[in-house]
């Protein structure tokens, strides 16, 4: 799990008030997408950590 900060969350949101100017659906589509793949981060660390160790 990725731990947000506080200014991390404010670009999130900054990004996707910029898209929902145009495209609410395509707003959430990318902010929800870029949500999911920081939770895949977690996944390849402990990977990657498994294979030096």
């Amino acid at each position: 799990m990725v731990i947000w900060t506080n200014p991390a969350k404010a670009d999130l949101k900054a990004i996707h008030d910029f898209i929902a100017l145009d495209s609410r659906f395509y707003a959430k589509k990318v902010t929800t997408s870029i949500v999911k793949k920081t939770e895949t981060l977690k996944v390849r660390i402990e990977r990657l950590m498994g294979r030096r160790q």
